[in-house]
This record gives structure tokens, sequence and C-alpha cells, in this order.
């Protein structure tokens, strides 16, 4: 399978290297083209890949496309080569927010090119991503499938309805600031009572990474494994019910609320 990349920006960039590390695409069939041809080259060295000169030729070469430009900046793209994706006709993957697929068919004119988007977060650079995954009807199983697969390599991946990406965006895409944010309070909690904050960051960053491990790997509920820790009468139910005195949980779903709405103010937006 070759694969090109339209903008090579950070996002980009990131699923370009981890594509190249887990093996699941060579790197001389990943094939670039950014507007700035020196950053295009600095992902090359740095990551794998090919650099054209055109998106036209990076259509005419791959079997899969992936737009990686902003969202203002999908329009022209496809506009522009429209005439070597009818006749090329690769899949069409894109990565811009906000963009919708009826918006993206309605630039291509053929409801019959397979067409999905796609929102990776964060963590894709480092093989943890959390990918969710759209297609137009007109992408048959075998391609969705492929593109599924393709992030799985890279993370998790799931198909969900385009209407639930914003609610997609605010639990994986935004969460990870509030996890940092988690992450440096407890870190903050072990300087008060005299540990270094480095090591004290490390502590809570691996108490996390573990924590989220055993969830997934166990497959249980949250509170299961937290029934598991709290002891009767112990430390950490006490802790618990300090946390949940002040709201705790309602102000974690209170960020995702808040989170989704501002999308949604941003979307109404001329």
């Amino acid at each position: 399978m070759k694969i090109g990349f339209i903008g090579v920006g950070n996002m980009a960039s990131a699923i370009i290297k981890e594509f190249v590390r887990s093996g699941v695409v060579a790197p001389d069939a990943v094939y670039l083209f950014n507007r700035t041809p020196a950053k295009a080259e600095a992902v090359a060295r740095s990551v794998g890949g090919v650099v054209v000169e055109s998106a036209s030729e990076v259509i005419a070469i791959s079997d899969v496309v992936m737009l990686g430009v902003k969202p203002d900046g999908i329009k022209q793209v496809i506009e522009a080569n429209l005439e070597v994706l009818k006749e090329k006709r690769p899949v069409i993957v894109s990565m811009a927010a906000g963009v919708s697929l009826e918006a993206m068919a309605g630039y291509l004119e053929d409801e019959s090119l397979e067409l999905l988007r796609i929102m990776p977060n964060i963590n894709v650079g480092i093989g943890q991503g959390a990918t969710a995954v759209c297609a137009t009807t007109g992408t048959s199983q075998v391609t969705l499938t492929a593109i599924v697969d393709l992030f799985e390599a890279v993370g998790k991946a799931w198909v969900l309805p385009e209407e639930d990406f914003t609610t997609f965006a605010a639990l994986a895409g935004s969460s990870p600031a509030f996890v940092y944010l988690f992450i440096d309070s407890l870190a903050r909690a072990g300087v008060k009572h005299g540990l270094p904050k480095k090591m004290s960051t490390e502590m809570a960053a691996q108490a996390v990474l573990g924590s989220a491990s055993l969830l997934l790997e166990t497959g249980e509920e949250p509170w299961q494994l937290i029934d598991q820790v709290c002891s009767p009468g112990g430390t950490t139910i006490a802790g618990l019910v300090a946390l949940e005195d002040r709201a705790f949980m309602a102000t974690v779903i209170k960020g995702i609320d808040e989170t989704i709405n501002r999308e949604h103010e941003l979307s109404e937006k001329p």
C-alpha cells in the first residue's frame, strides 16, 4: 500500500513516524508534499518518506491520500486536484477538524470516491493514539477496515458516526490536557509533602500509566478496580471520599461538557 500525505504538520508527522516505526508501511511507500518543501524534507529525513513536488503527484502515486492541511485549505486542495483525484481514484482520508464528509463529497463532485474522516489524538506520536474513523456510504467495508487497521497499529481506533466526533474530540482529543493537569496536581501534592518535583511527577505519571493499562488489560469497570484498592476504613477510601466531597466526578464531567459546548460555539461562527 502506498500512502501519500498532503500537508505534513505536527499530527501528520506523528502519524508518519508511527506508521514507519510500527512497520505497517515501508518508508519508501510514504509520499510527502508540503507547501513549504523544507518541512517535508525534514520529516523525510527524521521519520522516513519520499518527498514529491506537488499534491497532484502524491495523488497520482498513492493508493491512500491523507489530507493533513488546515480545515480552510481542504476545499482548495480538493478542487485544485479534482481531475487527478477522479482519474486515480485513491482512498481519501481527511484529518481536518470541522470539515464534514458531506462538505468534502460536495467538493469532489463524485459520490463514488471512497472518502473518510479521522480524528487522532496527540498520543498517536508514541503509538498510543486514540483515533475516531467515519466514512461515506460509498466507502467499502474493506476500505474502512483497512484504515481502522492502520490506526490500530498506532494505538486504538473506533468507527463512530460523524455526529459523535465532537464528543470524541472532547473525550479523547482534549482530555490528555486534563490528564496532564491531574498528574501535575498529584506531583505538587508530593512536593507539598517533601518529594522533589521531578521524582514526584514521574511517580504520578507511572501510576496513571499503570492504572490505565490495567483497566484496559483486565476489561473491568473502573469502580471494580477502585474497590480493589480501597480497604475498609483505610487511607485510599478517605482520600476518595474527600475528592467526591468536592464533586471530583461532576467537575470532570463539567469539563467535558464545556469543551463540547465551546466546539459548538466555534462551529456556529461564520
